[in-house]
């Protein structure tokens, strides 16, 4: 495999990781076979998403989705990894709404409980007494009246 083959390939661990999955503990892979693997699924995926992106080009857009990925699956012959990764793609679609979906309402909560906060401490404020109105200095009259003293 050259350098720019190399570059575009899936690191050869995760492809390991993924191997040993699947094997018994005892199990052992030697590095050709990693190497063997890495190859073959690094072009399994450049033929399954070219087919996508042909798709995609004739239908003059330039994302690949999850659908496009599912209808070349099926259009190169895989249908039974078409069919896994359909059922996939519509729990992680229904996954992902709920998500948003709690995410809203989480936001709305906390603006909720925000503006709750905020009312309280207006209306705190608001409640305040003011004070009594002899204690107040405008109240001071500048010249009290003469008392009467006599009895």
């Amino acid at each position: 495999m050259d350098q720019e083959e190399q570059d575009r390939a899936l690191p050869i661990a995760n492809v390991g990781r993924i191997m040993k999955q699947i094997l018994p503990p005892s199990a052992k892979i030697s590095k050709e076979g990693r190497q063997l693997m890495q190859e073959c699924v690094t072009e399994f995926i450049s033929f399954v998403t070219g087919e996508a992106s042909d798709k995609c080009h004739k239908e003059n857009r330039k994302t690949v989705n999850g659908d496009d990925i599912c209808w070349a699956l099926s259009s190169l012959g895989f249908d039974n990894y078409a069919e896994a990764i359909g059922r996939y793609l519509y729990k992680y679609r229904q996954a992902e709404r709920e998500k948003m979906n709690q995410n809203r309402l989480d936001t709305t909560k906390q603006k909720y409980e925000e503006g709750s906060s905020a009312t309280k401490t207006q209306k705190q404020t608001q409640i305040r007494a003011p004070p009594p109105l002899g204690s107040r200095v405008t109240d001071k009259v500048e010249n009290p009246p003469a008392i009467n003293q006599s009895g």
